[in-house]
């Protein structure tokens, strides 16, 4: 296979300790002799580059074009054939050194010829990344702010379902007529005669409804959060100063929706909580995954879609320090691109931060800072915030690392929300269609100008992680996938009873939605 296929070049590349800029190597494989192309790059960038970028690429080409175009040095040459890997692996052996078909030593296992995609085939878009985009200074205004966009938005999603009302218009309204009013949770409480009162709050002010003990729906009570957005239609009681509910409505994700997907028979491969630099980090599982990649069983999977907690970080739990291989969070970091490096590099990446990363730990959290970009530059990976909505080939994927899941589970019922079952605890976040209703919970949330966190659009798929535990399926035909972690039991897991789905890689069909399971421990 000639040198002008971009995964080859990214290999090349990683052989001799670059890593790659994507519209670089997309330069370098227009070349008209890529291989002759590279040299002249490699000999034109500055000696302390770590990445060979696209203007390193359109400089050297620009000063010698003639040079570009001759013959291919003999140090460059990568011969046709499957004796050569076409992927990032670390460092390449001689061609010379071994016969055809030998495994190289970083991934276990030689990547056929039929991996090699055609990068114009696919499609990757990135909607949502708030990554530079914080403006919240923690100001009242701030809170404000952030309060009316999700009423704002929530609550445009369900006043076209009801005859709404101010919660000052209801209150001057005559006993015994029909109201309906959308507002945020403000309060939930229950009487000394078993029914519930619930307090909605909107722009206006707040109006008390009552949930009577005996009515059919009086369980959905069980799954409301304050600080989410509802619609309550009911009737008023003779002196006005109370509303009795006859229906609820969640924003919800419609029961027409239909998802879409991709026109060519492509996969994504969905993970999350590596957790590199934790003594429990099982690196022969992650090697075991990677290796996996580069066979002809995981040919088409050209992305890897990773929601968060990429390292085990510092100071995230009491005496956390105990369970540390690597102390250092730089070089946790350092360590994670190193078995970056063992994915195919074909393959494009996506990743958002979690609570284990070096971000803030309020949510939405921001893309890692140019430092840490820097360190996890292997193949060029798409960073973005906690959460995103990525695109690919026309399927929506809404990536969050999933925090509020604990919150979520704590609150409901252990029938309607569990660890043994995370999807489930995912249903009702697509239900209120936001990612972390409950505002000054356990989660901590950031108040920004908008609300970053809504759920706008229905994604295709809704995936998390942070709960270790793996578990999907569907509501509303939105696959939610929850994909475990690269973590054995810690300590402190067993001390508050987490026992983790370990080594577990989903992989989803993009034409079909359907959803294999590999397991790697």
């Amino acid at each position: 296979m000639p040198l002008e296929a971009p995964a080859r070049i990214v290999g090349e590349l990683t052989s001799r300790g670059y890593n790659a800029e994507r519209e670089a190597v997309t330069r370098l494989a227009g070349a008209s002799d890529p291989g002759a192309a590279l040299e002249r790059v490699l000999e034109a960038v500055p000696e302390d580059a770590l990445v060979v970028r696209t203007e390193h690429v359109e400089a050297a080409l620009s000063a010698d074009a003639p040079a570009a175009d001759a013959a291919p040095a003999e140090t460059a040459a990568v011969p046709d054939g499957d004796s050569t890997p076409s992927v990032s692996t670390g460092t390449n052996p001689d061609p010379g050194d071994e016969p055809a078909g030998a495994t190289p030593v970083e991934t276990g296992g030689s990547t056929p010829a039929d991996r090699s995609v055609d990068p114009a085939k696919r499609a990757l878009e990135i909607v949502g990344d708030m990554t530079g985009q914080s403006t919240g200074t923690g100001e009242y205004e701030d809170f404000v702010s952030v309060f009316r966009d999700r009423l704002d938005r929530l609550g445009g999603k369900l006043k076209g379902r009801v005859n709404h009302r101010p919660a000052t218009a209801i209150q001057d309204m005559p006993g015994g007529s029909e109201v309906a009013m959308v507002g945020l949770v403000n309060d939930i409480r229950s009487t000394a005669s078993g029914h519930w009162l619930i307090e909605l709050e909107d722009a206006t002010g707040t109006f008390p409804w009552l949930v009577m003990k005996d009515r059919d729906y009086v369980d959905l009570v069980d799954e409301l959060l304050c600080d989410e957005v509802l619609a309550m239609e009911g009737t008023l009681a003779d002196d006005s100063g109370i509303a009795f509910v006859d229906s609820l409505h969640f924003p919800d994700v419609p029961r027409t929706h239909e998802p879409s997907t991709a026109d060519r028979h492509v996969q994504a491969a969905l993970i999350s909580d590596v957790h590199v630099g934790s003594q429990e980090f099982m690196a022969d599982a992650w090697n075991a995954f990677a290796d996996w990649l580069h066979t002809a069983e995981a040919e088409h999977v050209e992305y890897l879609l990773l929601a968060g907690d990429m390292v085990e970080g510092v100071g995230v739990y009491p005496d956390q320090d105990e369970e540390l291989d690597i102390v250092d969070i730089y070089e946790q970091y350092e360590a994670f691109s190193e078995h970056l490096k063992k994915i195919p590099g074909d393959i494009e990446i996506v990743m958002i931060p979690g609570n284990h990363d070096a971000v803030r730990l309020a949510e939405p959290q921001p893309g890692f800072d140019e430092e840490l970009r820097e360190i996890m530059s292997a193949h060029d990976p798409r960073i973005v915030s906690n959460p995103s909505m990525v695109t690919l080939e026309g399927v929506s994927v809404l990536m969050y690392h999933g925090v509020s899941l604990d919150e979520v589970i704590a609150e409901l019922p252990e029938d309607k929300a569990s660890y043994d079952d995370p999807h489930k605890a995912m249903y009702h976040l697509l239900k209120k269609r936001h990612v972390a209703p409950q505002f000054g919970g356990h989660t901590r949330l950031a108040p920004e100008e908008e609300d970053y966190l809504v759920i706008d659009e229905v994604p295709d798929i809704f995936h998390t992680g942070h709960v270790h535990k793996l578990g999907f399926g569907k509501y509303h035909d939105v696959l939610a996938i929850n994909s475990g972690c690269w973590q054995a039991q810690t300590d402190f897991q067993k001390s508050v009873n987490i026992d983790p789905d370990a080594g577990f890689a989903p992989i989803v069909d993009l034409d079909t939605l359907d959803v294999t399971v590999q397991k790697f421990s």
